[in-house]
């Protein structure tokens, strides 16, 4: 009996001992792979680059006086339209004291010298007048009358000019009044009643008055690459974005790319500018930030695969077509035009095929 037991946990002992060695061998037995695969499909490549930047007026004009002084009335705010010609401020001169303390002086000269030509010729026409003098020697004295005439004119709108800024005789023409000299809207108005302001001259910029720009016509400038910039040409489409506007695109037309570029961050970019596609319904305003989509190159209905797909060996590209269940081989194929993400087939598949896809194996159950 004894015998018997210790058989029988002898078989036992060996049948676990085998079977444990059986569920370790499967265990460390790789699981089979089952890869999944894909398909070729027809679409649109398209390879573009982005421009930063932003939309500004075409025409936008800086408006100065054309004397020094203090802003005695502004008649426009941001936002109004105005036409040429339209009243922006008007100045009130704080004259020179030394030009005019000149000009006084001027007008005291020249009104003795009035009074002298008077005085003169009123003697000469009384002799005149007694047949003592010919008339020819009365006109001499005529003409310096009038001439001393013209003098004090001329005196009185030097000293009302340095006064006041304008004279008696020019009518609604004065530097005083600042005029806009572009239809527009005003953009910004950045001085206040009672700020002093500097004319514009020679050697000075001069104070701004107003901005007054063309909001009818706008364009977006920006900045691209030096890698991309050779790429370009004038008459290429841009889809801009807006960026306080997302739900609208608008296109422009490249019109200028700059000749020179700039070093920023360390790379060169290079500026370009071009003509925005307004709408109705939209007001676009100065400055707004947008980004240009500029196509570079476009591929329309031709055959592609996903670039994630194809292997690269030297100058060649293939994939791994599957010719039999989980059985695959090498294709090589052409590619052509690619956008990152997909890339085009020229040669070497077909729709039908079925491409391995390596990056997401799937393992078979258990």
């Amino acid at each position: 009996m004894k015998k018997v037991l210790k058989i029988v946990l002898g078989l036992v002992i060996l049948v676990v001992f085998a079977g444990t060695i059986v569920y370790l061998y499967r265990k460390s037995q790789a699981k089979p792979v089952i890869y999944e695969t894909t398909a070729a499909t027809v679409t649109d490549i398209v390879r573009k680059t982005v421009a930063t930047g932003k939309v500004v007026p075409r025409k936008e004009i800086e408006i100065k006086p054309q004397v020094s002084g203090i802003i005695a009335e502004l008649y426009v705010e941001p936002g109004e339209k105005v036409k040429v010609g339209d009243m922006i401020a008007k100045v009130r001169i704080i004259p020179n004291m030394i030009s005019l303390n000149e000009a006084e002086s001027r007008l005291n000269r020249a009104r003795i010298s009035l009074d002298d030509a008077r005085k003169n010729y009123d003697r000469q026409k009384s002799l005149f007048e007694s047949r003592v003098i010919a008339e020819a020697e009365l006109q001499t004295y005529d003409v310096a009358l009038k001439t001393a005439r013209q003098d004090v004119e001329a005196a009185e709108n030097n000293l009302q000019l340095i006064r006041e800024g304008i004279t008696k005789n020019a009518g609604s023409a004065s530097n005083t009044i600042i005029r806009s000299t572009i239809a527009g809207m005003v953009l910004t108005v950045p001085v206040e009643v009672g700020n002093s302001v500097i004319e514009s001259n020679t050697f000075n910029d001069g104070t701004t008055i107003a901005t007054v720009a063309d909001m009818g016509e706008m364009i977006f400038k920006g900045k691209v690459d030096e890698s991309e910039v050779g790429k370009l040409h004038e008459g290429m489409e841009l889809i801009l974005t807006v960026g306080a506007i997302d739900a609208e695109r608008f296109t422009a037309s490249l019109e200028h790319i700059s000749p020179k570029g700039v070093e920023e961050n360390g790379a060169i970019q290079f500026e370009i500018r071009a003509a925005v596609s307004l709408k109705e319904n939209l007001f676009i305003r100065a400055g707004y930030s947008a980004n240009a989509d500029i196509v570079l190159e476009r591929r329309d209905s031709v055959l592609s695969v996903q670039e994630s797909l194809v292997k690269y060996e030297g100058d060649s590209a293939w994939v791994e077509v599957e010719t039999g269940p989980q059985t695959f081989e090498k294709r090589v194929i052409k590619t052509g035009l690619s956008d990152g993400i997909n890339v085009e087939v020229l040669e070497g598949i077909s729709k039908e095929d079925k491409i391995k896809i390596q990056i997401a194996p799937a393992t078979a159950p258990k």
